[in-house]
């Protein structure tokens, strides 16, 4: 073989197709930038659904507490007492979207009020979330 016909087949070597390590870690950075830009973006937006969603299982709650009044004459217990009566469908969602346990709370003549104990469980906290706020937010808006 001569010189010419070797200089070819070096410049063929290294033309072959491919990426290199570099490149594939730039795409590698970049995906992860892409990610974690849709992780701050979407993690908030969960947190306000849990609420919203919440928020609409008291409503129903709510309905069935006050068919259960007028029915019985009596605040429920738990909503396991709805469940159990026919109040509230056996399909219906009876925990909040933390499943925790709804309260009831029925005070003389006043429409009853379901609260959540909110994203940490516990009742008496700042985020807890009550039907009657739930409602004075809708009217608000």
């Amino acid at each position: 073989m001569n010189a010419r016909g070797l200089r070819r087949t070096r410049r063929r070597g290294a033309m072959s197709p491919g990426m290199t390590l570099v490149e594939i870690m730039i795409v590698v950075i970049i995906m992860a930038l892409i990610a974690t830009g849709v992780a701050f973006a979407v993690i908030p937006m969960l947190g306000e659904a849990r609420s919203t969603q919440t928020g609409t299982d008291m409503r129903v709650i709510q309905g069935a507490v006050t068919l259960y009044m007028v029915h019985h004459g009596n605040c429920p217990g738990s909503v396991a007492d709805l469940v159990e009566d026919g109040r509230l469908s056996r399909s219906a969602r009876t925990t909040d979207a933390w499943n925790n346990e709804f309260q009831i709370i029925c005070e003389g003549e006043a429409e009853p009020i379901v609260v959540s104990g909110g994203p940490d469980g516990q009742l008496g906290t700042e985020d807890d979330i009550r039907s009657d706020a739930v409602a004075g937010q809708e009217q608000s808006q």
